[in-house]
C-alpha cells in the first residue's frame, strides 16, 4: 500500500486538494473516505466533483444512502453511515453500485472495506485538536492507484498541501 501524508487549512483549502486529485480521477475509480463526524469527508468529495464538472450542490447523502451528480464525468455519492452492518450494505448491492461511467466517492469506506473493488483509493481525514487543520491521508489499495498517487507528487500537484518537516502530516510516501 502506498500512503500520502498531506495537511489542508481550512474547508476551501480542502476543496483545493480534493480538486488537485480529481484532476488524476477517472469514470470507474472509487475513492473511499474515512474519518470522524465533521473531519471533512463531505468537503472533499464537493471539491473532487466541483473539479469533474458537477454544478450542484453536493451535501452528505446521510439519509439517503446516494446521491447522483451530473458534470464532465458523473459523481456518485455514497454515505453508509447509517448502515447497520456489512451484511446490510451487501444486500443493497454495492458492488452494482459501482459504474464504470462515474466516479463513486463512498463515505465512510472503512466500515464497506471488503465490498470495495480491490483497486481503490482511500481518503484519511482527521481534525487537529484544535481545528486549526486536516491531516490527511491518500492511500492506495493497489498498485494502479499507487503509481497515480507518485505521478500527483512527481508533477508537484500535492505539494501546496506537504505539512511542515517533520510534523505528524508531512509529505512523504510510504
Amino acid at each position: 500500500m502506498r500512503t500520502v501524508h498531506l495537511r489542508t487549512t481550512g474547508a476551501t483549502d480542502t476543496r483545493l486538494l480534493a480538486a488537485a486529485v480529481a484532476a488524476d480521477l477517472r469514470p470507474g475509480d472509487v475513492v473511499a473516505l474515512t474519518g470522524d463526524l465533521g473531519a471533512g469527508k463531505t468537503v472533499f468529495v464537493q471539491g473532487a466533483a466541483a473539479a469533474l464538472g458537477v454544478t450542484g450542490r453536493v451535501t452528505s447523502p446521510s439519509f439517503l444512502l446516494r446521491r447522483d451528480h451530473p458534470g464532465r464525468i458523473p459523481v456518485v455519492h455514497l454515505d453508509v453511515y447509517r448502515m447497520g452492518s456489512l451484511g446490510e450494505v451487501a444486500d443493497l448491492g454495492l458492488d452494482e453500485l459501482f459504474d464504470t461511467g462515474v466516479v463513486t466517492f463512498v463515505e465512510w469506506g472503512d466500515a464497506v472495506r471488503a465490498l470495495l473493488p480491490p483497486d481503490h483509493l482511500e481518503v484519511v481525514l482527521r481534525a487537529a485538536p484544535d481545528d486549526d487543520h486536516r491531516d490527511v491521508t491518500l492511500e492506495a489499495r493497489a498498485p494502479g492507484w499507487a503509481g497515480r498517487l507518485d505521478a500527483l507528487v512527481a508533477a508537484g500537484r500535492l505539494t501546496p498541501w506537504a505539512a511542515p518537516a517533520g510534523a505528524d502530516g508531512a509529505m512523504e510516501r510510504a
